[in-house]
């Protein structure tokens, strides 16, 4: 017998729950896959587990089914699924998938983090024998847990919706030169997340439908908020305003909220469900850094635009967040930190890149630069981060140009890459 918060799961009635879910995945291991350029790495021969981490919907799950298959056979189990409840006995599960996988010693967890203590199950199964994928939704709730419970014994897999690249292998042809920037800004306005893509899906259903789940299955559900009606008003506000600099104060304003303790707590709980991320302004100094503004992001822009996103700022700041999607693919996988620039007459770059202890390069997002104002602003903004944050590695992503350029403005001078974002997304960092 398995128990359950709810009453009691039968071992047959777990057994028919499994079953459905081995036809399911029979079901997805012939469906069409979209080969992963971000996560290319070969299957593991070794038994670390894999923890693979994304966003809901992403093709975390997707993506490990069509991994695993070249290891051989696996088991799979998904937690992700209304008809299991949350089990107090996993032991029982386990004789029902070695019957159905005929032994597998590989299995795929998906969405672990809906299990209690599940850390310690993993521990188990991997002294047991058990090769290990797990995939999970919750940045923060698993990464603390690895951390403590699997030091040393995990590798961590990161799944984002598709970056441009993968959103171009769906084609059926090899686009030119100005088909994928037409391309570019499409994948500007619908963001990346594969299904509704590959199922040509259209309108905005699929991507609110999502956006509910997150916040109620990845936060309300999970941290049994009471008024999560502040959670939502926060999550449009932030994401229609992606670019924008934000302070807890104003923040907890827009949520309707007296705390800014609170509001904290929402906004920690939204970047930990993949939702949004934030950008600090960058400083030597810690203690001015953490008491400045942030920049606020979507994980995807079709999230932001479907949200409600404020048209009337542009494609520029559409583009500006596939950037910051980009970059921020490197930060979680330990290549660099990622910062905004700012001084105080206000002039700005979009981004600074750090990788160890230098400024490894500037970069700037002006999807229309003919405007000589325009480019002025881009280039004396980006001449003085230079100097004060001594690099010379600068570079203006924009829709169409593609040059090198020397510039000066009064007595600094320098070398400026111009670049169209799309050639920049398609090539990676």
């Amino acid at each position: 017998m398995v128990t359950t918060k709810a009453g009691h799961l039968t071992t047959e009635s777990l057994r028919d729950v499994l079953v459905l879910q081995q036809r399911e995945l029979h079901e997805r291991l012939a469906q069409a896959y979209v080969p992963r350029h971000t996560a290319s790495s070969p299957p593991p021969t070794d038994d670390l587990i894999r923890v693979i981490l994304g966003p809901r919907r992403a093709g975390k799950s997707f993506f490990a089914i069509h991994w695993l298959r070249q290891m051989g056979p696996f088991a799979y189990l998904n937690l992700d699924d209304e008809r299991l409840p949350d089990l107090s006995d996993f032991n029982a599960v386990l004789p029902i998938l070695d019957d159905l996988y005929h032994g597998a010693r590989h299995l795929l967890i998906d969405e672990v983090q809906n299990l209690p203590r599940w850390e310690l199950l993993a521990n188990r199964l991997q002294r047991q024998g058990y090769r290990l994928v797990l995939t999970g939704s919750n940045a923060h709730l698993l990464s603390r847990e690895l951390a403590t419970h699997l030091t040393g014994r995990h590798v961590p897999v990161l799944i984002f919706p598709f970056s441009l690249a993968e959103y171009l292998s769906t084609l059926s042809q090899r686009p030119t030169s100005a088909e994928t920037l037409a391309h570019c800004r499409q994948y500007a306005q619908r963001g990346g997340f594969p299904e509704p893509l590959l199922k040509q899906l259209v309108g905005p259903d699929y991507l609110l439908t999502l956006l509910r789940s997150i916040l109620y299955k990845d936060i309300v559900r999970r941290y049994n908020l009471r008024h999560p009606s502040g959670l939502d008003n926060l999550a449009v506000y932030l994401l229609s305003n992606i670019g924008c600099e934000y302070s807890l104060t104003r923040l907890t304003e827009m949520a309707e909220s007296r705390s800014v303790h609170t509001v904290d707590k929402y906004l920690r709980a939204l970047e930990e469900a993949f939702l949004v991320f934030s950008l600090p302004r960058f400083s030597w100094k810690v203690r001015a850094q953490a008491r400045s503004n942030k920049k606020i992001y979507a994980i995807d822009n079709g999230l932001a635009t479907t949200a409600g996103f404020r048209f009337g700022a542009g494609i520029g700041r559409l583009y500006e967040n596939l950037v910051a999607i980009q970059l921020r693919r490197g930060e979680l996988q330990g290549q660099q930190r990622v910062f905004f620039w700012k001084n105080v007459q206000q002039e700005e770059v979009d981004f600074v890149v750090r990788r160890g202890t230098d400024v490894a390069q500037l970069i700037q997002v002006s999807a229309d630069i003919t405007d000589p104002r325009t480019r002025q602003r881009e280039v004396r903004a980006l001449l003085k981060a230079a100097r004060e944050l001594n690099c010379d590695n600068l570079l203006v992503l924009t829709e169409d140009r593609d040059q090198a350029e020397e510039v000066s403005w009064m007595d600094l001078r320098g070398s400026i890459r111009y670049m169209p974002l799309w050639k920049w997304l398609s090539q990676g960092i």
